[in-house]
Parts: structure tokens; sequence; C-alpha cells
């Protein structure tokens, strides 16, 4: 596992231009830190959704991810910045943006691939707020 520092991943973040966006949406638990320091950054309401597909140990808890959420995502249109911490296999991603459907959909991964990140490493990542 690789430990990162908040000076990394503040200077990281320093550097990665967002462009435009409306609303940012975290994936709770694991999105919701890092979409703060965004939020900081970017100055746009944020939201919190939760899917959850793995358990504490990492290992899956579900067939596929599960939207814990039981209403209707009522926005249409928005330029949504989607923000979790990791993702290897997208299930999480894919179940997010099929909950916010009908708008435009931009994805941030502190490691993973996405339209943005901060790492795509293969190794895990000790988040400098898990500690």
């Amino acid at each position: 596992m690789i430990e990162k520092t908040f000076d990394e991943f503040f200077s990281r973040l320093d550097k990665i231009d967002f462009g435009k966006h409306d609303l940012i949406i975290a994936i709770g638990s694991g999105g919701i830190e890092p979409a703060k320091f965004i939020q900081k950054k970017l100055k746009i309401p944020m939201k919190v959704i939760t899917v959850n597909y793995r358990d504490k140990s990492n290992k899956p808890k579900y067939e596929d991810a599960k939207l814990l959420e039981r209403k209707e995502f009522k926005k249409k249109n928005a330029k949504i910045l989607l923000v979790d911490d990791v993702s290897r296999t997208g299930k999480t991603l894919r179940v997010a943006k099929d909950y916010l459907k009908g708008n435009e959909i931009k994805t941030c991964l502190v490691n993973g691939k996405a339209d943005y990140s901060f790492y795509n490493l293969e190794e895990c990542i000790k988040m400098p707020w898990k500690k």
C-alpha cells in the first residue's frame, strides 16, 4: 500500500482543471472527503449519494454495485462532477451514472481511470484522510 500525504494530494488538486460544473456528487462513503476538497476549490454545491458494492474489508458485498437511494434524482441537464475515491471495476460509477441520467456527467477519482484522476495506479493508496 502506498501512503499519500495531504501536501501531495493538494499539489495534484491544484493542477487539475476541472472546467465548469454546476454540482458535485460525492459517492459515499469514499468519495465524500475528496469531494469536499474539490468543492472548496470549485465553490459549487455538493450532494452525496450512497452506492455500495464492497464491505470494509474490500470484498464484494453484493453481486453488483447497489444504489442505496430510494428517491428520484430530479435535476436534469446539469453539468455534474461525480467523485469517488477508487474505481477498479467501474460498477459503482456505472450505477451512479445511471441514477444521474439526463445530466452531463464527468468523473473524478483519487485512484483509477476517470475524466479527472489524481492517480491511476494498480497499487492501493492509503488516503491522507484515512490516517
